[in-house]
């Protein structure tokens, strides 16, 4: 019986730390705000209870983690839905990367690989 509740509690245990980590929600006015101030910006709309959206925002997390100095936010389109409308996104996810100036220079619907976030943020400069 100690067994079956010491394995019990492992997997609970597991099951609560274990949660995948994924970009935090930013809202779309700061986005708005924060766009076009002389730094390459990355924008990755999705949902999340989208299965995609969080392989993405997983993988852009640990992006983050380790470079600090990016702008990549995420907009949560289920509470932000006129962002999204404005945004004109028709799937999610979606990747929208904007220049130093504020101009869409890149979109991308659906998952990217880590390789392709790679070559994203170096061709763009980030």
């Amino acid at each position: 019986m100690k067994l079956i509740i010491t394995v019990f509690l492992v997997f609970c245990v597991s099951m609560a730390f274990g949660k995948e980590h994924m970009l935090k929600e930013s809202s779309y006015k700061k986005i708005q705000q924060s766009i076009g101030k002389g730094k390459p910006y990355f924008l990755e709309v999705g949902s999340d209870t989208c299965h995609s959206c969080k392989i993405m925002g997983s993988m852009l997390y640990k992006i983050v983690q380790e470079n600090p100095v990016y702008n990549i936010h995420f907009i949560n389109v289920k509470k932000e839905r006129e962002a999204a409308s404005i945004l004109n996104i028709m799937m999610i996810p979606t990747q929208i990367i904007y220049d130093k100036e504020g101009k869409e220079v890149y979109r991308h619907i659906g998952l990217l690989s880590e390789d392709e976030l790679v070559q994203l943020f170096i061709r763009y400069q980030f």
